[in-house]
């Protein structure tokens, strides 16, 4: 790994704001970052706390009660969490291409228009007037009216009515997913050209995200490299860009030079955090020997990270119980004494975010 890699890497734990935890509000780390991947809800909590200096579990949860954060599908058919006002621009501007790279999967489930139509009735009229329901519920009320959702039916329909923007995820209703119309949950949404959604989403991407390149971006978003291109050009004059490790990044005009000192700290990161997802190409924070680790089978799931000095050193689990957050680290070397001294303080605040003490085992 070169040194331009290990300072890509560790100014990027800067601009995220983990090192050092930068927001004082879940609503404030979600609008920084613009989008956070949430396909694992209780991982993606995490992801919102570690940037907060005293974040708890309870004050993230009261965010989404609250209407200050969201989930939708607003890129490359994922969940992430958004602010309420950025919502429907982003899903409007993600939707037509998502549902394109799936239109044979409608016809595969058995669904026309129609039934997706009359699917979109039946959840406006559940859900006016604030109301919500669980997932379940949402399946009852398709089969109460003769529309199937056995196999992926059923997800397929919710995830079509996100993308037209009717409905998103509402709070969580003990595990279970809660839907909400996304009207009542975002009554301010900011109106924008398509245009000047491509230029917003890239000054906000490469100002939390830098140092990163526009193919880091055309990922992230799921758009073409030519929307990626002109989305970078709108937004060039709060930009600089740097040569590094033999390619060229983009970062914001105003971000420092060097990486913060925080950074060469050890963090327990979740997986599925933006400090690795938010990149097509993640060599400047895992080396690919060990990406196997973090990544089992290459099937999408991606196991929570212990980073030290802007790497990737090992994962980790936890089990909450009643009276103690229980961590156990797995390293892929053999740490030595400063290294398990600053994993147990990581623990410690990790734990904090459940309110409990943490025993690493």
């Amino acid at each position: 790994m070169t040194s331009d890699s290990h300072d890509i890497a560790r100014r990027r734990l800067g601009r995220q704001g983990i090192a050092p935890p930068a927001f004082d509000s879940a609503d404030a780390v979600v609008r920084w970052m613009g989008a956070m991947q949430a396909q694992d809800y209780h991982q993606s909590l995490w992801a919102i706390g570690a940037r907060m200096p005293s974040a708890t579990l309870r004050g993230v949860e009261a965010a989404i009660a609250e209407g200050k954060i969201l989930r939708t599908w607003p890129m490359r058919g994922t969940i992430h969490f958004v602010a309420p006002e950025d919502a429907g621009w982003m899903v409007a501007l993600s939707a037509e291409r998502t549902q394109a790279r799936n239109r044979r999967r409608p016809e595969e489930l058995e669904l026309d228009d129609a039934t997706l139509a009359r699917s979109a009735d039946l959840f406006h009229k559940a859900l006016a007037g604030g109301k919500r329901l669980a997932r379940p519920a949402m399946m009852t009320l398709l089969e109460e009216a003769g529309i199937r959702t056995d196999g992926q039916r059923g997800y397929h329909i919710l995830w079509h009515a996100a993308h037209e923007r009717l409905i998103c995820i509402g709070p969580n209703e003990g595990k279970q997913q809660t839907f909400v119309l996304l009207d009542d949950w975002a009554p301010n949404p900011r109106r924008l050209t398509r245009k000047e959604s491509l230029v917003e989403l890239a000054r906000r991407y490469f100002t939390s995200h830098g140092p990163a390149t526009v193919q880091d971006f055309a990922w992230w978003t799921g758009l073409t490299l030519t929307e990626a291109r002109l989305g970078l050009e709108g937004a060039k004059d709060g930009l600089a860009s740097e040569t590094l490790a033999g390619k060229l990044y983009l970062l914001a005009a105003d971000a420092p030079e060097s990486p913060p000192a925080a950074a060469s700290g050890i963090f327990l990161l979740a997986g599925f955090d933006e400090i690795l997802l938010g990149y097509t190409d993640r060599s400047a924070m895992l080396d690919p020997a060990h990406a196997a680790k973090v990544v089992p089978g290459g099937n999408g799931v991606f196991f929570p990270m212990i980073v030290r000095d802007g790497q990737i050193v090992g994962t980790w689990k936890r089990t909450v119980k009643k009276k103690a957050v229980e961590i156990a680290p797995q390293f892929f070397e053999p740490p030595g004494a400063a290294q398990i001294d600053l994993t147990a303080a990581a623990a410690a605040r990790y734990a904090a975010f459940h309110e409990l003490p943490a025993v690493v085992l």
